[in-house]
């Protein structure tokens, strides 16, 4: 968005170093590194910004102010103290909920019914620099991490651009954070994804949305990895049976869990293709009444 506004002169793009991808392992370039080079701007891959010949190399591009999102490394004062007008960072949250590295899943994960973008003045600490402005945005039952962090990035383009040029002239007080409402959340890791039956039907499928499309809902049925692509709780349903137990309902199939049963509405078994629930079980009869884990 700032390339196409045409209103600011672009002095250089600092993203990760390529790194190895699919089976073969060969090197990527980051999608950021990819729109510069289209662009013909100037590139900065360090490992560590800590670095002094990565703070040198900044420092020669003369920045008046710096722009980061979801950047992954917390920048060193060196860093920050370069622009005149300060490092502001957009970050997919409207803190001081949800600092840290998995701020869209975190909000689903915990039936967040609002979420947004903030553009703050960065500081060393982890997203708890003053902020500049907010912008909102329902999370709605069917978001996902990514549907939501498509929504939250336009969004976020838009607060930037309307941030910027306020921020230049002066005319934003920077508020400080209330550290007593922040909540903190982890990045999210792969064996995340692994369902565990015993929790309630509700938070499993609020999970199946967070950690879609990464690192995805899974499961084991007879030692082979199925995926639950979407799921929903059943309501009013009193069935006992364990945790894990598959059950037969008038809608499709649905797995007992630690409190209601939740509907699985989309899976896929390892090599095969996405199928609707009714229809994975007309394919595999001995699902139903088969254990989970």
């Amino acid at each position: 968005r700032l390339i196409e506004s045409g209103q600011y002169n672009i002095v250089g793009v600092v993203t990760q170093p390529d790194a190895p991808a699919g089976r073969g392992g060969h090197l990527a370039m980051s999608p950021v590194k990819r729109l510069a080079l289209q662009h013909g701007l100037t590139i900065l891959q360090p490992e560590r910004l800590r670095r002094p010949e990565a703070v040198d190399a900044l420092r020669a591009l003369k920045p008046d102010v710096q722009i980061v999102a979801a950047f992954g490394q917390i920048l060193p004062r060196a860093v920050l103290d370069i622009p005149p007008l300060g490092t502001l960072n957009v970050h997919a949250s409207l803190l001081p909920r949800w600092r840290g590295a998995a701020p869209i899943t975190a909000a689903i994960l915990a039936g967040d019914e609002i979420t947004g973008v903030t553009i703050m003045h960065l500081d060393e600490g982890m997203d708890t620099g003053d902020i500049l402005a907010q912008s909102s945005t329902p999370i709605l039952p069917e978001d996902t991490t990514g549907s939501l962090t498509a929504r939250l990035a336009d969004l976020g383009a838009a607060l930037l651009l309307e941030t910027l040029p306020r921020w230049a002239h002066g005319e934003i007080q920077p508020q400080p954070q209330d550290d007593t409402q922040a909540t903190v959340c982890r990045p999210v890791r792969k064996e995340d994804g692994r369902i565990a039956w015993q929790q309630p039907a509700v938070a499993l499928a609020r999970a199946v949305r967070a950690y879609s499309p990464w690192p995805g809902s899974f499961t084991f049925w007879n030692g082979k990895l199925l995926k639950v692509i979407a799921a929903r709780p059943l309501v009013g349903d009193h069935i006992t049976a364990e945790p894990g137990t598959v059950i037969s309902t008038p809608e499709g199939p649905a797995v007992m869990t630690g409190d209601g049963l939740l509907l699985l509405l989309q899976v896929q078994l390892a090599g095969r293709r996405v199928l609707s629930g009714p229809d994975f079980v007309r394919g595999q009869r001995d699902f139903i009444g088969a254990r989970l884990v």
